[in-house]
């Protein structure tokens, strides 16, 4: 298995690490990071390096705002064009894919490619979200819901129950409001890092995830 930088230069540009499996099954998935990290975040290389052993294709990519700003959140006008450069990023990949392409990412990366997918529904086959940032810690009032609704892409949400952003009851009440068909994997003990401090291995954290991907998208 291989891990090589690569860059393509389709404004707003796609950065990232691309995984190739030495027996690929066809698929690849698009991963993006959260809100302050960057594609090395320790989460998406142990999912990647997971899925790629899998015979996936992998890409883990930097979001716009983030090839912009080494350091720091996204800003309020950011969004639209990181959605953008997600975009991009399956359109750059689809070369290597044999058959079918997944997107998803953690906390806002997730996000972003939830709110994409609704405008563009048939752009990938499925979704893959890490802790999907529900509200904002201790503001429950202020739901990220508005376009679940129009979310028609299967949806596979992985998600902490000791998650500030949104509880398990939050979370199983949000996703009635997709008409696609979606899961929650609920992780015991892990927060929005979705560390399970000692009780579960990273490693066994990305077995579970692939193993629960592989059952709902058959």
């Amino acid at each position: 298995m291989s891990e090589t930088y690569v860059e393509f230069r389709t404004p707003p540009d796609v950065r990232g690490y691309l995984h190739s499996p030495p027996n690929p099954n066809g698929d690849l998935l698009v991963l993006a990071h959260g809100a302050g990290s960057n594609a090395q975040a320790s989460l998406l290389l142990t999912i990647a390096n997971e899925f790629a052993g899998a015979g996936f294709v992998v890409l883990r990519c930097d979001l716009p705002y983030r090839q912009a700003r080494p350091y720091g959140p996204p800003g309020p006008g950011d969004a639209a064009r990181d959605r953008q450069g997600l975009k991009n990023a399956v359109a750059a990949v689809r070369p290597w894919a044999g058959r079918r392409i997944f997107l998803g990412g953690h906390s806002y990366g997730g996000r972003q490619s939830t709110m994409l997918c609704a405008e563009e529904p048939d752009l990938v086959r499925g979704l893959l979200l890490f802790s999907y940032p529900l509200h904002p810690p201790r503001k429950p009032e202020q739901l990220r819901t508005q376009h679940l609704p129009g979310l028609n892409t299967a949806s596979l949400f992985v998600e902490g129950t000791r998650d500030p952003f949104g509880s398990i009851e939050e979370m199983e009440t949000a996703l009635k409001l997709i008409p696609a068909k979606t899961e929650l994997l609920k992780i015991e003990g892990a927060g929005h890092d979705l560390d399970c401090k000692g009780k579960r291995s990273s490693a066994e954290l990305a077995r579970t995830v692939r193993e629960a991907f592989e059952r709902f998208f058959g």
